[in-house]
């Protein structure tokens, strides 16, 4: 028998306000045009009063495992991807376990900022197929809002708040032809300056803003993400054309059609929601593949690849057959 962990939900939240461009265009030196030619942005939504990245973390949660039919006592291993937790201790993900009202299970979190959820996956995979954990909440979530620095034009349009999570469970199967079949991760921490936070307490004692070349990331991030594509795949033993669809970080569009053109894969097998909801770092793939399994998109039976690629550099895929 082969031991596998298999999605058995999904879910997702934003927060309240949803900001467009023309309306963030009031208070920063940009306009829809400019925002949506270089990054295919229409809007993003912003935390307000209330809301933290626990907060939304511990909603999508909760919706993952309506969606599921599974009862949050049943969860024995909560992992939580982000950048941006409610406190630089405890873990966020111990925040959401007490908002769920689980009793006691296995929580912490993940720092691989936009990679953090493909990280997340990975580690609760090997924890359930080795038989350290049984049910899985698998999220990633941020406030990237409260890290911007709004006089930064060329970066602060393009984030956005928001969490997703899946429910993870094991399986036994003769054949494992569900669940997740493959992973690949990878770090390569030379190349810290290109996408950073300028504080941290135990440089600065403060939290800092975010500071990026972007040129230079969207020239690693589509050699990057075609890399393990490739990877991965031939891990699993598939090609790229057994592929049902693409749930790749929601950067930018134009980084989602390159490495598509790289890729030679169909933009329209491409789950794309970058428009709606901007770059919400370890948030946006388990955001995209919530819209995608909502909207019938994404059936059981299909194979799909999650991949990211953030700073660090960071970067992994996963290939998983709902």
């Amino acid at each position: 028998m082969i031991r596998r962990a298999i999605l058995l939900g999904t879910g997702s939240a934003l927060p309240a306000r949803a900001v467009s461009n023309a309306e963030l265009a009031q208070t920063v030196d940009t306009s829809d045009e400019w925002i949506v030619e270089r990054t295919g942005i229409r809007n993003r939504y912003i935390a307000g009063e209330g809301e933290t990245t626990a907060s939304l973390a511990a909603d999508a949660a909760q919706a993952a495992l309506d969606a599921a039919g599974v009862a949050a006592q049943d969860i024995d291993l909560i992992i939580l991807a982000t950048a941006t937790p409610d406190q630089t201790f405890p873990a966020a993900a111990t925040r959401v376990q007490a908002a769920l009202g689980i009793d006691d299970c296995v929580a912490f979190d993940v720092a691989a900022v936009c990679s953090g959820f493909l990280y997340a996956m990975t580690v609760a995979d090997s924890m359930i197929c080795s038989g350290a954990a049984r049910r899985a909440l698998v999220i990633g979530a941020e406030t990237f809002s409260r890290i911007l620095d709004w006089e930064d034009r060329t970066t602060c349009v393009l984030f956005g708040d928001g969490a997703g999570a899946v429910v993870l469970g094991a399986e036994e199967s003769a054949d494992g032809a569900r669940g997740i079949l493959a992973s690949k991760l990878h770090a390569d921490g030379r190349h810290n300056g290109l996408l950073y936070v300028d504080g941290g307490p135990s440089t600065t004692q403060t939290v800092g803003k975010l500071r990026m070349k972007g040129q230079e990331v969207f020239r690693h991030a589509v050699v990057n993400l075609a890399s393990v594509l490739n990877e991965v795949m031939a891990t699993a033993g598939l090609s790229n054309s057994d592929i049902d669809w693409l749930v790749p970080h929601q950067a930018n569009a134009r980084i989602l059609d390159a490495t598509a053109r790289k890729l030679k894969l169909s933009p329209d097998r491409v789950v794309v929601t970058v428009d709606r909801h901007a770059n919400t770092s370890a948030a946006s793939v388990p955001l995209a593949l919530d819209c995608a399994v909502r909207d019938g998109r994404i059936k059981p039976g299909d194979l799909i690849v999650l991949e990211a690629m953030g700073g660090g550099f960071t970067w992994g895929a996963c290939v998983l057959r709902v």
